[in-house]
C-alpha cells in the first residue's frame, strides 16, 4: 500500500491550512458563495438539497485498517454515524457542517488521506480493479500505475481547470472489473507478441445524457510512456473540448465529433512532439512504485484446508455466502472476500461507523490489515486464508454485513438520487430498497443468478443503469416521479449500453416491471443461462410484449 512522502504530505497539510482560512472567510461573509464554491469544489465540498456533502478521496480504492477506523470516527463526530461509499471507489458524507470541513480535512490527513479533486472540472480519483494485485487472471498489478497517474495528475497546473471532469480507470486483467470502456480514459494491461508488458489505451466513454462506449487510439503502449501519453490525450482535450456547454463538454463528445481517427491522429501528433521532453515512467521510478504494492508476508504452508469444505457442507448460510462473495486468489490457501454493502431493504453503498470498525477489526485479523472499495458499492478483503474464511463469515454476519448477494439482484448500485442530491429529479433509494425487500428470498436469488441492476435518479446516471443488465432511470414528468427501464447493458470486457424498452413506469408499478422482465427470463432461460445472455439470445421484444402487451 502507497504510504505519504515528504511532499504527499507537506501538500495536503498545505491544503488543509488553506482550506481552513477560505471557510473562515466565507462564513464571516468575506467570500460570496460564488466565489467560494470553485474553493470548496476543489476540496471535495459539495452544497447538497439539506446539508454539505464531502466526498474523501480513496486512491485505486485501497485504504488501511487504520483508514478506515478514521473514517468511521469522522461519521461519529461529524456526521450522522454512517457514510457512503461511491462507484469512483471514493467516500463520501452526507451531512457536513461548513464549519467542521477543514477539521475533517486535518483528521483525515493524519492517516494520508484528503479529499483533493474528487469534485471539479479536474482528473478524478483513479479507479481500478477491486481485485488489484491478487486476481488469478491478473497480467500485472494496476494499482502501480494508479498511483503513478495520482502523482501526475495530483493539481497537475495544466488540467486543473478542464473542460469537464475526467475519469481514468486501469485494469490489469483480461476480465474487465473496473469498467474502463465507461471511462473518459480506459487503460488495459496486454502483453505483446514478444511477452512485453504495455497498455490498450481506450478513450472516449462516459455515461450521463450521451451515454459512449470507449474507443480503442492504442492497441499497444509500452509503459514506460504512459504518462506523456496520458500528458497527449489531455492536452488535445483540454484545447479541443467545449467550454461553452457543460452537457457537450465531455471528451466523449470531441472523440465522436472529430472522430476516433481522426483524434488518434492529433494524439499521435502530440505526443510525438513531447514525448521525448514529457514525464515518462523510467524502470528505477516504476520499481520505486511497485515496491509499495509488493505481497504481503503470506503463510506459504497453508494450503486448501479441510476444515473449509467441511464447514461449506455443514453450514449452508455459509455455503451460499461462499459461492456469491469469494473469489479465487492468486496464491494457493488464500481467497479474496467480499463484503456486501446491500443487505435487504438497506440504502446501498452506507456502513455506519459500528460497521466500518468491524470491517477494519477483521481486516487487520484476516486480510493483512487491507481493505478495497469497488466501484459497486461495495468492499473487499484480499488477502484471507481460506481456513479463515468461516471465522470472517461469522465475524461479518454478526455486523449485518454477510449478505450472500454479490452480483445477484440485491446488490444494487443506486444513486442518491431526490433523497440528497440537488440536480435529481426523482428518488433511487426507496426503489432499490422495494427492489431489494421483493427478492428479499435469497435461495431466489440464487437461483435468478447473476444480474447487475442499476438505479439513477436523473439523465446524470450516477448510478451506472446505462451499463446495467437492467437499468432503472427516474424522470421527472409534470412533478411525478417515473421510471424508464433499460435492458442489455454491461460495464465488462464487452461493454454495452442498454436499450430502453418502452415507455416509463409509475412509481407504483416500477418494482412489479422489474419482477416481470424476472419472471419472462426465468421462463425462457436455457440451463445455466445468465439474464444478460439470455437477452442478447432473445432480444428486447419478448420482454417489451411482457412488459406492455401486444397492443
Amino acid at each position: 500500500m502507497y504510504r505519504y512522502d515528504q511532499y504527499d504530505t507537506q501538500l495536503v497539510n498545505e491544503r488543509v491550512a488553506q482550506f481552513r482560512d477560505q471557510v473562515k472567510r466565507r462564513m464571516s461573509g468575506a467570500l460570496s458563495e460564488e466565489e467560494f464554491r470553485p474553493l470548496r469544489l476543489l476540496n471535495g465540498l459539495y452544497l447538497q438539497l439539506h446539508a454539505y456533502m464531502l466526498r474523501v478521496a480513496i486512491p485505486y480504492g485501497t485504504l488501511s485498517a487504520t483508514q478506515m477506523r478514521m473514517l468511521a470516527a469522522i461519521a461519529r463526530r461529524y456526521d450522522r454515524g454512517y457514510g457512503h461509499f461511491t462507484t469512483r471507489q471514493n467516500i463520501k458524507f452526507n451531512w457536513t457542517r461548513l464549519e467542521d470541513a477543514p477539521d475533517i480535512l486535518a483528521d483525515l490527513a493524519t492517516v494520508e488521506m484528503h479529499a483533493i479533486q474528487t469534485s471539479g472540472n479536474t482528473i478524478r480519483n483513479t479507479t481500478a480493479d477491486p481485485f488489484a494485485g491478487v486476481a488469478a487472471d491478473e497480467i500485472e498489478d494496476p494499482r502501480i500505475y494508479c498511483e503513478a497517474i495520482r502523482q501526475w495528475s495530483t493539481l497537475h497546473p495544466e488540467f486543473t481547470f478542464l473542460p469537464r471532469k475526467f475519469k481514468i480507470a486501469v485494469t490489469g486483467a483480461p476480465d474487465d472489473r473496473a469498467a474502463i470502456k465507461v471511462h473518459d480514459i480506459g487503460l488495459a494491461l496486454r502483453r505483446d507478441e514478444d511477452g512485453a508488458v504495455g497498455f490498450e489505451v481506450l478513450v472516449g466513454g462516459g455515461q450521463g445524457r450521451t451515454p459512449m462506449i470507449a474507443k480503442t487510439i492504442r492497441e499497444f503502449l509500452p509503459k514506460r510512456h504512459l504518462l506523456s501519453y496520458l500528458e497527449a490525450i489531455l492536452r488535445v482535450y483540454n484545447l479541443g473540448g467545449r467550454r461553452d456547454n457543460k452537457y457537450k463538454a465531455r471528451i466523449k463528445i470531441l472523440v465522436h465529433e472529430r472522430g476516433v481517427d481522426e483524434f488518434r491522429d492529433q494524439v499521435e501528433a502530440e505526443w510525438a512532439r513531447i514525448r521525448d521532453a514529457g514525464p515518462d515512467l523510467d524502470a528505477a521510478e516504476l520499481a520505486r512504485i511497485a515496491a509499495f504494492f509488493a505481497p504481503p508476508a503470506y503463510d506459504d504452508s497453508v494450503s486448501d484446508p479441510r476444515g473449509y469444505a467441511d464447514k461449506l457442507l455443514e453450514d449452508a448460510n455459509f455455503a451460499n455466502w461462499a459461492r456469491t462473495n469469494v473469489a479465487a486468489h492468486r496464491r494457493n490457501g488464500y481467497a479474496i472476500a467480499s463484503i456486501s454493502l446491500k443487505p435487504v431493504g438497506g440504502v446501498p453503498g452506507d456502513a455506519t461507523a459500528v460497521q466500518m470498525d468491524a470491517v477494519a477489526d477483521l481486516a487487520a485479523r484476516f486480510s493483512h490489515d487491507e481493505i478495497r472499495i469497488t466501484h459497486e458499492q461495495n468492499l473487499v478483503l484480499p488477502h484471507v486464508r481460506q481456513s479463515d474464511l468461516y471465522a470472517l463469515w461469522r465475524g461479518l454476519r454478526a455486523h449485518g454485513l454477510a449478505t450472500a448477494n454479490i452480483g445477484m439482484i440485491g446488490d444494487i448500485i443506486a444513486c442518491p438520487g431526490l433523497d440528497y442530491c440537488g440536480l435529481a429529479t426523482t428518488r433511487s433509494i426507496p426503489v432499490a430498497q422495494r427492489i431489494s425487500n421483493l427478492f428479499s428470498d435469497l435461495d431466489r436469488q440464487h437461483d435468478i443468478g447473476e444480474i447487475r441492476l442499476k438505479i439513477s435518479g436523473c439523465i446524470n446516471a450516477c448510478g451506472h443503469h446505462h451499463v446495467g443488465h437492467i437499468g432503472i432511470l427516474g424522470v421527472d414528468r409534470k412533478g411525478e416521479e417515473y421510471y424508464q427501464i433499460t435492458l442489455g447493458g454491461r460495464a465488462d470486457e464487452n461493454a454495452a449500453i442498454g436499450k430502453i424498452i418502452g415507455r416509463a413506469f409509475a412509481t407504483e408499478d416500477i418494482v412489479d416491471a422489474v419482477e416481470t422482465v424476472i419472471n419472462l427470463y426465468i421462463d425462457r432461460r436455457r440451463d445455466g443461462e445468465r439474464f444478460i445472455d439470455a437477452y442478447e439470445r432473445l432480444g428486447p421484444a419478448p420482454f417489451k410484449e411482457a412488459l406492455y402487451g401486444t397492443g
